[in-house]
């Protein structure tokens, strides 16, 4: 089986899959452009940031998984591999701790303005009054907009730092929150207007691009403090220079609008030349821990694949079947038997959404459970029953 690797990863990573007994083609530096003409003959992808767009999947004729290297699969066309029977899995939560540290870096930065410190004293200038004005941390009330992996880690460090954490998501039970020790509100508007850091970490979906619009951030106390490391289009880019320039809004960001594709290149994005605005390099992800975890998990999945034909992680899976009726077939553990079972079913316009065969001990019986698109009509069935080596055969609606 061959991997294509299409973006810098680890040495472990490379070792892990070579020790599964896969050949390993490592190619860092492929673009997105070049990467539909290296597919051909690849059962295996996986990528960190390169993106993965349609004519991928023309080409990858042999392509079985895409992995992502990282925590989303924005970067891939998941449609088109659905459409084309290829799995997509990603690796969660394996960089929310490197994220949640960055989360820090910049909120600390951003209070005791530790870009201006280093300037003025690079420049040999000494303002020891103009930065004793930092107004800390403790006591501060800090918001999250999302309660996964990094929203999760983000919040255990708040408390380290005496900060009353209130969160806002979708999936967090009352339960959840008391048990968390953190507060839980109904809306963004909400969070913003109780908070004094609101730190982003929701996933971009449909529902979420844009979400943080001029009436959110109007909702923020003068002065606030607002980090993204999840995602740019979460937030309305004029809406968040107007917070900047006529209500002292505090930020850092991660990530940009218009970012260069590769790791080098020209940046241009004029929101970094506004004051009281921090930025990184999207690095939110990028520490040697985080992406050895990562890499670990890469080979996990392919592991799990190979060996046993099941994917962690997966992500383009139906999560319910079309199949409105199940048929369960005990058997003979014989050759041909499934096949005539099929036969009988195509011959009759029914389809077979999923299938899953049981082997009992001794291997002698097995059950079959199909999930039909139609029910069958009772000759069909009587079809069956009469087919050599099936024992006894069963028809309900799936629940």
């Amino acid at each position: 089986m061959r991997i294509l690797i299409a973006d810098t990863l680890p040495d472990t990573c490379i070792e892990g899959l070579q020790a599964l007994g896969l050949t390993v083609d490592y190619r860092p530096k492929l673009t997105a452009e070049e990467l539909p003409d290296a597919v051909p003959g690849v059962c295996v992808l996986i990528v960190r940031s390169t993106e993965v767009r349609a004519p991928v999947f023309a080409r990858g004729t042999s392509l079985d998984l895409v992995i992502r290297a990282g925590a989303g699969v924005n970067t891939i066309d998941v449609g088109a591999a659905s459409a084309r029977g290829i799995y997509v899995a990603n690796c969660p939560g394996k960089n929310s701790i490197a994220v949640a540290e960055l989360v820090f870096a910049l909120l600390l930065a951003i209070d005791r303005r530790i870009v201006e410190n280093v300037t003025d004293l690079r420049a040999g200038k000494w303002h020891k009054t103009e930065y004793s004005r930092a107004r800390g941390l403790h006591g501060r009330i800090l918001g999250i907009a999302g309660y996964g992996g990094v929203g999760r880690e983000v919040a255990e460090r708040a408390h380290a730092f005496g900060m009353p954490v209130v969160v806002w998501s979708r999936s967090l039970t009352a339960e959840q929150a008391r048990a968390a020790e953190v507060e839980r509100v109904a809306s963004l508007l909400e969070l913003c207007i109780r908070c004094d850091v609101i730190s982003l970490h929701l996933p971009l979906t449909p529902e979420t691009r844009g979400i943080v619009t001029d009436e959110v951030l109007r909702q923020l106390p003068l002065g606030a403090v607002l980090i993204n490391t999840a995602r740019a289009e979460l937030v309305d880019t004029a809406a968040l220079r107007r917070a900047v320039q006529e209500r002292g809004l505090r930020v850092g960001l991660d990530v940009f609008h218009e970012e260069p594709a590769g790791a080098d290149g020209t940046f241009a994005d004029p929101i970094v030349q506004l004051p009281r605005v921090y930025g990184t390099h999207h690095i939110g992800a990028s520490t040697e821990q985080a992406q050895h975890a990562i890499a670990e998990e890469v080979v996990n999945i392919v592991q799990a694949f190979v060996r046993t034909g099941t994917v962690p992680n997966c992500v383009n899976l139906c999560h319910r079947s079309p199949g409105r009726f199940q048929m369960i077939v005990h058997h003979l553990d014989r050759v041909g038997v499934l096949a005539r079972v099929l036969a009988a079913l195509e011959r009759h316009g029914i389809n077979v959404e999923e299938v899953e065969n049981t082997i009992f001990d001794g291997a002698v019986a097995a059950c079959c459970t199909l999930r039909l698109g139609a029910r069958p009509a009772p000759e069909v069935l009587d079809e069956i029953r009469r087919a050599e080596h099936v024992m006894h055969v069963d028809v309900s609606e799936a629940g």
